[in-house]
């Protein structure tokens, strides 16, 4: 049997039909401009600017919906200044964290530490250890170490404020080196639930990043496409009509930019030498599954055992009520020697998993048996749940 990468090979080649470049498509990708956001690099550079000569300035908060920039105008801007910096001779580095990526504090403290060179573990040592290795490397060096936290939102809000405290107080114990902190996130309400004393000296200087329109969509997808595809492969109303689907969701740059990636996949899997507005809507499918996906695998455990549950009375007998609900997990918690969560916990669960698109509930009364929440796994996404909760014990 002929191994199937060699029958790929065959098929297609390495060599694609479509595209030019393809990294240019993906998110971490930085362009040499960036349309459209102007205004927010040259207030943000301003700001920054005093540390390419060694001089700390204000932390800064930027808030804006997923995909309005903010990632890539603050990578682009603290990677200006660094190489400002080096011309200057002035000590000026920067971390950049995804702290929804990097999941816990260990994980984050290490990768700022790393970013200047230090050599942490990944297990092993105390987050106060790997605090202080930092800290002393930071003094060492004696420079300006510029973090930047994105989607700092979820991060606070699964372990807590205790390391922003410390990074934010940690200039009263430095002399010769200085940290400045950029925070990124999609909350407009995220400070009012920090510390006090952290909220006062995270949010010195604060940005607001709003949504780009469908013209200012098509811009930037013209200049990604240019450098993406090869010539002749898209033309301006496939550009157009990703730019118009994404501006409907609150004109999220990274879901316009994935649309295209993903719709000149497609086409390149299928051997079409031109990208066309058929493998947009595939693209938008493919999209929309995966994330999906990727929002019920990264479920915590009782919030998957619910929906799974609830997939199981579903296929069973086509909807399922809350008490029916309850007493599948609650069994299915004890035979796994956990304490269930209580019933009030639960109702908040399945309000999420509502919000999030996964289920349907209504209300329905029993005439003189009161009245009942009825809950059923929405039909467009039920076979892509049951794949994502296929390795759960339950």
């Amino acid at each position: 049997m002929e191994d199937i990468i060699d029958e790929l090979i065959k098929k297609r080649g390495f060599a694609s039909k479509v595209f030019k470049n393809r990294e240019v498509l993906h998110p971490d990708y930085i362009p040499d401009t960036l349309p459209h956001r102007e205004n927010e690099i040259k207030k943000l550079a301003e700001h920054l600017l005093v540390s390419a000569q060694g001089i700390r300035p204000s932390n800064v908060l930027i808030y804006g919906l997923t995909g309005t920039g903010k990632t890539v105008v603050a990578k682009y801007v603290v990677g200006k200044l660094k190489e400002k910096a080096s011309m200057l001779s002035t000590r000026l580095d920067y971390a950049y964290v995804n702290t929804r990526k990097l999941d816990t504090t260990y994980r984050v403290i290490a990768s700022i530490a790393q970013s200047i060179g230090l050599r942490i573990p990944h297990t092993g040592l105390a987050v106060s250890e790997v605090y202080r290795r930092y800290i002393n490397a930071l003094e060492s060096w004696g420079g300006l170490h510029i973090v930047v936290l994105d989607e700092v939102d979820y991060y606070v809000k699964r372990e807590g404020d205790d390391l922003i405290y410390k990074l934010v107080r940690a200039n009263e114990e430095l002399t010769r080196a200085k940290i400045v902190l950029v925070g990124i996130t999609n909350d407009i309400n995220f400070v009012e639930n920090l510390d006090p004393r952290v909220r006062s000296s995270m949010g010195e200087v604060e940005m607001v990043f709003p949504p780009y329109n469908a013209e200012q969509l098509y811009t930037i997808l013209r200049q990604r496409a240019e450098l993406a595809f090869n010539p002749g492969v898209i033309d301006d109303g496939v550009i157009s009509y990703c730019a118009a689907l994404a501006a409907r969701e609150h004109g999220d740059a990274r879901r316009a930019l994935d649309l295209l990636r993903v719709s000149g996949e497609i086409a390149d899997r299928e051997g079409a030498d031109r990208v066309t507005i058929e493998h947009v809507k595939k693209a938008t499918l493919e999209i929309e599954e995966g994330r999906i996906y990727q929002s019920v695998v990264t479920l915590p455990l009782h919030q998957k055992i619910v929906l799974k549950k609830i997939v199981e009375l579903v296929e069973a007998k086509g909807s399922a009520t809350t008490g029916e609900i309850y007493a599948a997990y609650a069994e299915s918690m004890k035979s796994l020697k956990y304490e269930p969560l209580s019933p009030r916990r639960i109702s908040e669960i399945l309000m999420q998993l509502d919000m999030m698109g996964l289920i349907t509930s209504e209300t329905i009364s029993r005439g003189r048996y009161g009245v009942t929440k009825v809950v059923r796994v929405k039909k467009d996404v039920l076979q892509v749940v049951k794949e994502a909760l296929k390795d759960v014990e339950a």
